[in-house]
């Protein structure tokens, strides 16, 4: 068995909350829902301080809680071409396409097209398929880390933990956004900061106006980029779950995606840093919507 993640409660933690509630948040990279948790405990694949934990243990301060790898093989390979745009023995990173998820219950995940694309680690430590660290949602492209040894994982998933690793995205947003700025506000009772900045704007026919804007998340909510921009009034090209109905511009999916990370490699421990072009979707509306705009006006 290998170690696939580890979380150690804060020695100040004082909450009443049991493991099931708890557990969660820290694991959600490779157990992305409440279902999966409890069947991940069920089988044994959570441990708190080296025993087999169950749902109604109470947490207490400075237990060290583990998720555990029980699978013997890799799951079935989906077979899609995945760009890889980093790999060496320890981890890899790709260009993760929209409209697939990295990781659940259906075969049409990252995770599956994973296992036929990146190399075994040939480290002691080798996990028997390399596994995402994080995860960006389903419409959402760009740069996707991946782990290949136990050792990797567990690091590169406390640097998320610790916010150590820089985020970039870049977005298409509905509006004229005046001025660089930061958006604060609390997702589902947490905090979560956003800075955006202004690289592009162009006049739209549809909607008046359109952003281009880059991004740097500094804590990682769920959908927090997506939230934050509709908060303010600028909801992204696509986004049909927070956009404004009838502004909606759906043809080409979500217009946002991670195109660069920056950490610490884990092994070298030199800096790191990978960078992907802006989506040519993204440049391609921008120019269309300006030409459009400058035929009929």
């Amino acid at each position: 068995m290998i170690n696939l993640l580890e979380h150690i409660v804060p020695s100040d933690f004082s909450d009443k909350i049991r493991l099931y509630d708890y557990i969660g948040q820290y694991f959600k990279s490779h157990i992305p829902s409440r279902k999966g948790l409890k069947k991940a405990i069920s089988r044994g694949a959570i441990l708190i301080d080296d025993q087999k934990a169950s749902s109604g243990d109470w947490i207490k301060a400075n237990q060290v809680i583990t998720l555990l790898d029980l699978e013997l093989n890799p799951p079935k390979a989906f077979p899609m071409k995945l760009e890889v745009v980093f790999e060496d023995d320890y981890l890899a990173i790709i260009n993760k396409p929209a409209g697939i998820s990295v990781s659940g219950n259906q075969y049409r995940t990252i995770q599956n097209a994973l296992v036929d694309q990146i190399k075994l680690s040939t480290q002691i430590d080798a996990l028997k398929w390399a596994r995402p660290v994080h995860r960006l949602d389903n419409p959402t492209s760009g740069l996707l880390l991946i782990a290949k040894t136990a050792t990797t994982l567990i690091a590169l998933g406390n640097m998320f933990k610790d916010k150590s690793i820089e985020k970039r995205y870049e977005a298409i947003v509905i509006g004229s956004v005046a001025e660089n700025g930061i958006v604060s506000a609390e997702i589902e009772g947490k905090s979560a900061v956003t800075h955006y900045e202004v690289m592009l704007e162009v006049k739209s026919l549809k909607n008046d106006t359109l952003t281009h804007l880059g991004l740097s998340p500094k804590t990682g909510r769920t959908h927090q980029i997506r939230i934050h921009l509709s908060g303010i009034g600028h909801a992204i090209m696509g986004d049909q779950q927070y956009g404004i109905e009838g502004q909606v511009y759906t043809e080409k999916g979500l217009f946002l995606a991670a195109v660069g990370l920056s950490f610490v490699h884990p092994n070298t421990c030199a800096p790191f840093e990978v960078k992907i072009p802006t989506p040519h979707k993204f440049t391609s509306l921008m120019e269309r919507e300006q030409r459009r705009w400058n035929k009929y006006n």
